[in-house]
């Protein structure tokens, strides 16, 4: 059975819109968790100014403590070229690189519009030179939610600009949770049909319950890799309504009762996700965590041996 690979993206894109600062401690902590874990990639947080996002303040120091392991790559948000040399001292893995297909939602999310954001990108991978693997997130990719449809022929264009522009990823972002199956059956297979040679992820939000739906139509139309976050937490502030990401137990749990080999060791996932209410203060959207596995069996009452006779 094909392989799947997920990268965990909670205390970057998770903790970012929490209201309250999660102490740097218990970022560091989670980090490492999670490190045991099985995961690909973790997003461990973003150089992003201070000012912009407060929760992530502690950047350097977060990826400065963390225990890191040699078969998880530790990567990063960079927004532009400060946070790209900050990137660079902090020794991450992976950059990875936003904007938005939508030009209302990134004029709304990023203040500027999609051409000064590509001008901008373009800049720091020049400036990365391929001293650090590049990833690309382009938000908005299946609709936002002021502007609406967004042509898969635009998500094509931008991501083909990246790629010329030699970055090894592309992440595919239902930033708003608009997608639904049938349309990331249609970009799942342009993206592998257009970019054979790199790494293709899909990043999905619950938004409107079809997250596990789409990693579904993802993994059967081939995509081998994805974003998740522990406990479904995240979401977007220009996406009215919106819940968090697609919580990474609950797809992982669902792929591996289906047989697919994820790598993970479950039971130490979902022990750390019934950690996290108490790290964030209030429940979270994940359910296999308060639920259990599927073969995890409960005993029959005592009256059930009684019926049996």
């Amino acid at each position: 059975m094909t392989r799947i690979y997920f990268n965990d993206v909670v205390t970057r894109d998770g903790f970012q819109i929490e209201p309250n600062f999660i102490p740097t401690d218990d970022k560091v902590r989670l980090i490492d968790e999670l490190s045991q874990c099985g995961f690909a990639k973790i997003e461990v947080t973003s150089f992003t100014s201070p000012k912009a996002i407060p929760m992530l303040r502690d950047a350097e120091e977060v990826m400065g403590r963390i225990k890191r392991v040699p078969s998880v790559e530790y990567t990063v948000l960079v927004p532009n070229l400060r946070g790209a040399e900050r990137a660079f001292e902090s020794k991450a893995d992976e950059f990875n690189l936003v904007m938005s297909t939508s030009e209302t939602h990134n004029l709304a999310n990023l203040r500027m519009t999609r051409e000064k954001s590509f001008a901008g990108l373009a800049e720091v991978i020049k400036y990365v030179d391929g001293r650090t693997p590049i990833n690309v997130s382009l938000s908005t990719s299946f609709g936002c939610p002021m502007e609406g449809d967004v042509p898969q022929k635009v998500v094509e264009g931008f991501a083909q600009r990246f790629a010329d522009l030699g970055v090894r990823g592309l992440t595919i972002c239902d930033t708003t949770g608009m997608a639904n199956p049938a349309q990331v059956i249609s970009m799942s297979e342009s993206m592998q049909k257009l970019f054979p040679e790199m790494q293709v992820t899909m990043h999905f939000h619950n938004t409107r319950g079809m997250g596990l739906a789409n990693v579904l139509a993802a993994v059967q139309s081939g995509i081998t890799r994805f974003d998740g976050s522990l406990g479904g937490l995240g979401g977007c502030p220009y996406a009215p309504g919106a819940s968090g990401n697609i919580s990474s137990e609950d797809a992982i749990h669902m792929l591996d009762a289906m047989g697919y080999d994820t790598g993970m060791n479950i039971p130490n996932l979902l022990a750390i996700a019934r950690e996290l209410p108490a790290i964030v203060g209030h429940t979270v959207p994940g359910q296999v965590a308060k639920a259990g596995r599927t073969c995890d069996l409960h005993q029959a009452p005592e009256y059930v041996k009684e019926l049996r006779q």
